[in-house]
């Protein structure tokens, strides 16, 4: 299955403190408790409003970079007035939206991020657990918040961090196959690369912006301004070049990555590793 989310959630301990945007000076405010279900699958569920539209239940990722909802949201929810349908799309993607509100139990944040997209995996998810899961909640909203997760009483407590995150879709067009952890939303095979194509850019490959430490390209020798040239021989001039490629591989399984760095042409043997 080829899709592009990771999370990195280990269910270690009972309460994990979490922080974003420690550099912020954060307002005084209060607590704010949120429930969430332990699905089967390891991943908390919580029930969310967009726009003031729902509840909708969503999995709460604490490692996803992005924030995904499926088409039955954004519809319910009006986040594709205006929005122009992409000539390229995938599981019924409908690009980039902004949510004016989105509310997570009582918590709130304005003008996030998400991705419109019927995601196979949360399909899967869904149809597996025989529950409505909707999308997922990331990193454009919960790095708004100091957040506690309590996973003996199921509840995460938020308080505003006065943190904005940047929008990390604008400048990375698809974050590959990453994560090292027990609990991830991800595809058969990992990868740990994040890559990218700026427009205009007619020449051979993608660039690889970074590569998540313990990866499997981290340990085959990846590094940040390679140029991904091809992966198990297919050409990988594009983001979905680059994303049809690593769909065919097989996790375990090892492959020749050919790349330029710097001036000189290589090849490296990656061995993706098995997410869910």
């Amino acid at each position: 299955m080829r899709t592009f989310l990771c999370s990195t959630l280990t269910l270690a301990v009972l309460a994990i403190p979490l922080s974003f945007g420690a550099d912020a000076a954060p307002k005084k405010a209060d607590p704010v408790v949120v429930p969430f279900e332990l699905l089967a699958s390891g991943h908390m569920a919580v029930k969310v409003k967009a726009n003031g539209k729902g509840p909708f239940l969503l999995i709460f990722d604490t490692g996803a970079p992005i924030s995904l909802v499926n088409n039955k949201v954004a519809k319910e929810a009006g986040l594709l007035k205006g929005i122009a349908k992409p000539a390229f799309t995938m599981f019924g993607s409908m690009g980039e939206v902004k949510i004016k509100t989105l509310q997570v139990g009582d918590a709130t944040a304005n003008d996030v991020s998400a991705i419109v997209m019927d995601h196979p995996t949360v399909a899967l998810i869904a149809e597996k657990l025989d529950k409505p899961i909707c999308g997922l909640v990331g990193f454009p909203f919960f790095a708004r918040f100091k957040m506690t997760i309590d996973y003996e009483k199921k509840t995460m407590t938020l308080v505003p961090s006065g943190y904005k995150p940047p929008d990390v879709m604008k400048a990375m067009t698809m974050l590959m196959l990453g994560g090292v952890g027990k609990r991830n939303l991800a595809p058969a095979a990992q990868w740990g690369v994040l890559a990218s194509k700026e427009s205009g850019d007619e020449d051979d490959g993608v660039d690889v912006k970074s590569i998540v430490p313990g990866s499997a390209a981290d340990k085959a020798g990846l590094k940040r301004g390679d140029r991904l040239l091809t992966l198990d021989g297919r050409w990988t001039d594009t983001i979905a070049d680059l994303y049809e490629a690593a769909g065919y591989v097989k996790p375990g399984s090892t492959v020749a990555v050919k790349l330029k760095r710097g001036s000189k042409e290589m090849s490296l043997k990656v061995t993706p590793v098995k997410g869910l």
